[in-house]
């Protein structure tokens, strides 16, 4: 009997994605802006059930800066390395490699420097010459819905010339926003997959030329129609060992981020790809390769170390001296910062699944500070404990501090749309404290459940196993 997935098939943050098979096994990555580490590595055997193993870049900036930083990754395999390129939209356009996807990784190099270079995406042809095509952020270069593609050294180290605009789509009847191209070819054909419309309403088209630099023709591939797959957005094509075309795209939930779908494509008489149920996305289909094991990306951590989990990532560059793990327990030092928690690099987060859930750890204060459970995008709440000068308080909102021991247990049910209600046992059993909070998108992403510290430095939080319990 075949198996079948439903999608979404990561059903949380993983924006942007892109996809690619080495063997039998299957990679991808997704874009992290600011959140340290970066660019994620996912892995698969059957293109449905993912565990992450590693992340290629370490380091960012030392600061918040919302919506800015690694925005969509291309990943390829090429020389017996794997390369992602990605586009800083303040910087420029940077890759990475590595012989081996769990790392170690290069240090990031500027491909092309300049503003508003977005979207980067490598092809080496068939007579060695390497090309490299990109989109354009309006916010930092003036201009958008256009794609240019460059010559680029073998090596990867720089582009040979000026760039060749290769689709202006503000000559397509109705395009607006193109980016996202991911470059490939087939029987001799160029091929560009790029989004267009915005990644809440949009659609993704195909592009084809028998030169590399065009004149490309279009055809609208992936759409909403009759589903409740808002705007299918930028993705990867890839095949199974069998010779089966699957594509992986996102769509945007708000503050659930990018949950990336999977879709079947096929290739049509006239040689245009197929996505999908005659082009809308399937809520299920058959599983690609049979016999994955079941596995989904981390959540839960029992903080058994010595390393932090590869789910959690910080707002931006972390001090070592902030955080450990140890014996079973996550030490954060309660450090100074802003009393606005969205702007602390120090908050420890990770990505808000995308179906309702439980959230508890058990949080000890030791000395002065404040720590707790949050809950962060574009707005923020948080349930926790603070040091008073009548002793530990619970704090949640604008409800009464409340008395509590040494050792309390706090946590968070995420509800449909989002809907956050905390939770603490002061006493009697775990219980709801404060006002539900809806959560809320950040810039570019989803929320993130976070785990916090503040204070002078003299304090330090201890969270024991932190468990989240998702329904389906």
């Amino acid at each position: 009997m075949t198996s079948t997935y439903r999608n979404p098939v990561l059903n949380a943050d993983w924006s942007d994605p892109d996809v690619i098979r080495v063997g039998d096994d299957f990679y991808l990555t997704a874009s992290t802006f600011t959140k340290v580490p970066g660019l994620p590595i996912l892995h698969s055997r059957d293109l449905v059930n993912w565990t992450i193993i590693g992340h290629a870049v370490t380091s960012g900036y030392d600061d918040v800066r919302p919506g800015c930083g690694v925005w969509a990754p291309s990943l390829r395999h090429h020389d017996g390395r794997f390369w992602i390129f990605y586009g800083d939209p303040d910087v420029g356009i940077h890759q990475v490699n590595a012989a081996d996807p769990r790392g170690p990784w290069t240090e990031p190099h500027m491909v092309k420097p300049g503003l508003g270079l977005i979207d980067p995406c490598p092809l080496w042809d068939d007579d060695g010459q390497a090309y490299l095509v990109h989109a354009w952020a309006k916010s930092r270069a003036g201009v958008k819905n256009r794609l240019t593609l460059h010559r680029m050294s073998p090596d990867a180290r720089k582009v040979l010339d000026e760039g060749t605009l290769v689709i202006d789509a503000d000559l397509l009847p109705g395009y607006r926003t193109l980016e996202g191209p991911k470059l490939y070819k087939r029987d001799g054909v160029y091929w560009i997959f790029a989004p267009a419309g915005g990644v809440e309403q949009g659609w993704q088209s195909v592009f084809r030329a028998d030169s590399v630099f065009g004149p490309y023709e279009d055809r609208i591939v992936l759409e909403q129609g009759g589903t409740e797959v808002n705007g299918p957005h930028q993705g990867g094509w890839v095949d199974t060992a069998s010779g089966e075309h699957w594509f992986m795209h996102f769509q945007d939930r708000g503050p659930y981020g990018r949950v990336v779908h999977l879709q079947p494509m096929t290739w049509a008489e006239d040689g245009w790809p197929v996505m999908g149920d005659n082009g809308e996305p399937v809520a299920e289909a058959p599983v690609p390769v049979e016999g994955g094991t079941p596995s989904e990306p981390a959540t839960s951590d029992d903080f058994a170390g010595p390393e932090l989990g590869l789910q959690w990532s910080w707002q931006a560059n972390p001090d070592p001296s902030w955080w450990q793990v140890s014996d079973g327990t996550l030490r954060l030092a309660c450090v100074p910062g802003s009393e606005d928690l969205r702007e602390r690099p120090s908050v420890l987060g990770q990505r808000l699944p995308g179906d309702p859930c439980t959230v508890t750890t058990s949080l000890t204060l030791e000395g002065q500070g404040r720590a707790g459970l949050v809950v962060t995008g574009d707005t923020y709440a948080f349930v926790g404990v603070e040091r008073t000068p009548d002793g530990l308080v619970l704090v949640c909102g604008d409800m009464e501090p409340v008395p509590v021991r040494d050792q309390v247990v706090i946590g968070a049910r995420v509800g449909e749309g989002a809907l956050v209600t905390f939770l603490a046992d002061t006493g009697d059993g775990l219980c709801e404290v404060g006002t539900p909070f809806q959560a809320t998108q950040g810039r570019w992403v989803g929320a993130v459940l976070g785990l916090f510290a503040a204070g002078d430095g003299t304090g330090q939080a201890i969270f024991d196993r932190f468990t989240v319990d998702i329904e389906r």
